[in-house]
This record gives structure tokens, C-alpha cells and sequence, in this order.
């Protein structure tokens, strides 16, 4: 029996998120697969990107997955009434961590379980918005999804849904070498290659950045700096009672095409969050030749294993003597690149979408 496949489309109402960047490589790299297998595996194959009269498709070009707009509603109404109306018995994959919790013929991807693990980063409505629906939809739906098997584990404890019924489905990484450069990011913000690590500009408690500048505002080489990217600014912090060193450079809201020179130009990325279900910045610079340091917790055990420097997150420290030895030693610094750029070549969005695709044939069956 060929392919019968809706996909959730509601994400596209809404701004661009990391979650839904996965979402649209994800429907991209299945749209792909379906182009080339029009005479093999999924010929016949009917995949419809469902959205609500109010989303944006343009984000996306598609050749064989058809868009199509169905229904009055809009947003959670749309998502609980009329996705699951419109798409009748055939599955439904959502991709954004919530669905139609009255339909069973369903799959969701739960990127991960930080609504039970750091509370203090999102606000009480979301949490109990997401908690509820996680707890219906994992009694309900055929599978739950996620991106490690950290993640897996992490759901199980919590009760969404036996480990039977997890299955992971590890993100991809070769996005990021589609992105053009923009190397005058360099010269606006006065930086030279190798004088500065990069990390993400976060005050969300998880992701840990208070550590950070703790760490740079100890004795590094002197010409270090820190560069931090996205909306949080140095005002933020310090509303904390967080203080900022004089070498932290905030670099505020960069393009894709920024982003990826100043990625390309670090002496290393920094991830000292206390808990990620992926964690897709370290694994971009690593595809870039970036070296990386991270958190040493159980994701990035598992998905970086040797191919990241891991740091303890609550030790400035050790973050200290990681930054001095990839700025005072050269080679170790390139070993690392090239052990970073192996693994982080392994995590494909058509290795990803083929492993749903594989999953959906198998579930809709059921």
C-alpha cells in the first residue's frame, strides 16, 4: 500500500524557531526523497503539508509534497479540530513537539523533555499547555518521536510514553553548508580569526551563560574575547545581578549568512547548557571545522562522544584551560577540528527524513 501522509503545518503560522528550522529541512529532505523515488520505494507515495489559512508556505519549495490549506480556524483550534477533520484516517506527523491529541493515527517528534527539567525557562502557561498535551498525545498516538537517546530516556522517566514507542530520529547538521558567508560580520564587530569563542547569547537558566562569562572574566590569552550571538544583550544579564566582562562582544540578532562566518571564523563554539535534547550549534560549527566545547552531560556524551572537548558546566575552569588550550596550541586545535568535522558529517537531513519516511510506512500500516 503506497504512502498516505499528512503533515502538520501549523508551525508555519508562527516565527522561526530551531524547532522549526528541523521541521522544514525535515519536509524539505522528504520531499527529495520522494522526487528521486518516483519509479522506486515510495512511488505512489501521497504526502500533503497541511496548514491553516493564515501560514506562510512560501518558507518552503516543495516538488512533491503538496501544500494545502484547509479550514477556518486558526492555531491550537485549527491544530486540535480541523487538521485532524480534514486529514480523516490517514496519519498525521507532527514535527513541532505538539498534535491533534484525539487522533491516534498520529506520530509526534518531541525534541525534548525541558518542560520537566528546567521549569525556570519558560513560563507557567506554556508548561502546563505542553505538559498536557505531551501526556495525551503519548498515551494516544501511534509513536512518539525524538532526536536522542537521551531525549528517549527522558520521556520514558517522565511518563509520556513507554520506551517501546519511542523512537529516535537524530536531526541533521548539512544545513548549514548551504548558507552563503557574509564575512563583514568580522569587520563590524572588530574581530580577527581565532580571537574569540562563540556561543549563544541566552539568558533561559538551562543554557547556562552566567558560567560562561564567569570564565572569561578570569585570565585567558590576552587577546580572547567572547562573542555572543541572539537577542540577549548585555542589559539582560546584568538585570540578573550577572557581572559582564569587559572582553564579552554581544553581537545581537545575526543572519544565517553571519552566523555561519562567525562560526567559521572562531577559535571554537561554547555550548555549557545543563541539559539539551540535541543541541544543533556545536554540531554546525564542528561541519564547519570548528572546534567545539560542551557540556559534559549525558546528550553530548552520547552524540559528541571524543569529538568535542567537554567541559564541566559548573566549573569556569575547566572552561578556561579548554579556550588557553585551543588558542596556545595549534595542532591539538586542528585535531579536534577534524574529529569534530567527521562526526558532525554524519547527522544528514536525508539520513533523518528517510528514517521517517520508514517509520510512517511502518505505522500506517497499523
Amino acid at each position: 500500500m503506497p504512502l498516505d501522509l499528512v503533515i502538520n503545518g501549523k508551525f508555519l503560522c508562527a516565527g522561526v524557531t530551531a524547532v522549526h528550522r528541523v521541521a522544514v529541512e525535515l519536509i524539505v529532505a522528504i520531499d527529495n526523497i520522494l522526487l528521486d523515488s518516483q519509479a522506486g520505494e515510495y512511488q505512489g507515495a501521497r504526502v500533503e503539508l497541511m496548514v491553516p489559512r493564515n501560514a506562510d508556505a512560501s518558507r518552503l519549495s516543495l516538488a512533491v509534497v503538496r501544500t494545502r490549506v484547509v479550514g477556518a480556524l486558526t492555531g491550537a483550534a485549527w491544530e486540535q479540530f480541523e487538521l485532524p477533520r480534514h486529514a480523516g484516517d490517514r496519519l498525521i506527523l507532527n514535527l513541532c513537539n505538539l498534535g491533534p491529541v484525539l487522533k491516534r493515527r498520529a506520530m509526534t517528534l518531541i525534541h525534548d523533555a525541558q518542560v520537566y527539567m528546567a521549569p525556570t525557562s519558560s513560563s507557567r502557561r506554556f508548561q502546563i499547555w505542553h505538559k498536557a498535551i505531551f501526556a495525551l498525545v503519548g498515551r494516544r498516538h501511534l509513536k512518539i518521536l525524538t532526536v536522542s537517546e537521551f531525549s528517549k530516556s527522558e520521556l520514558t522517566k517522565f511518563g509520556i510514553a513507554p520506551a517501546e514507542r519511542i523512537e529516535v530520529v537524530h536531526n541533521g547538521i548539512d544545513h548549514v553548508l548551504a548558507i552563503s558567508e557574509e564575512p563583514k560580520v568580522l569587520q563590524r564587530l572588530n574581530l580577527l580569526p581565532n580571537r574569540y569563542s562563540l556561543a549563544l547569547a541566552s539568558t533561559k537558566p538551562h543554557k547556562n551563560i552566567p558560567m560562561l562569562l564567569a570564565a572569561f572574566a578570569k585570565p585567558l590569552p590576552s587577546d580572547q574575547r567572547l562573542v555572543l550571538f541572539g537577542p540577549a544583550g548585555k542589559a539582560d544579564f546584568e538585570r540578573f545581578g550577572v557581572a559582564v566582562p569587559p572582553n564579552v562582544i554581544f553581537a545581537g540578532k545575526v543572519s544565517d549568512p553571519e552566523l555561519r562566518s562567525l562560526m567559521q571564523a572562531a577559535l571554537c563554539l561554547l555550548c555549557p547548557s545543563l541539559t539539551e535534547g540535541f543541541g544543533l550549534p556545536p554540531f554546525e560549527a564542528m561541519l564547519l571545522g570548528t572546534p567545539a566545547v560542551v557540556s559534559k552531560i549525558p546528550v553530548f556524551t552520547e552524540l559528541c562522544g571524543d569529538a568535542a572537548v567537554q567541559a564541566d558546566p559548573l566549573d569556569p575552569d575547566c572552561w578556561v584551560a579548554a579556550v588557553t588550550r585551543f588558542a596556545t596550541d595549534p595542532a591539538y586545535r586542528l585535531h579536534m577540528a577534524e574529529r569534530g568535522h567527521a562526526k558532525a558529517s554524519t547527522f544528514t537531513w536525508a539520513r533523518a527524513a528517510r528514517r521517517l519516511l520508514e517509520l510512517s510506512a511502518s505505522a500506517s500500516i497499523q
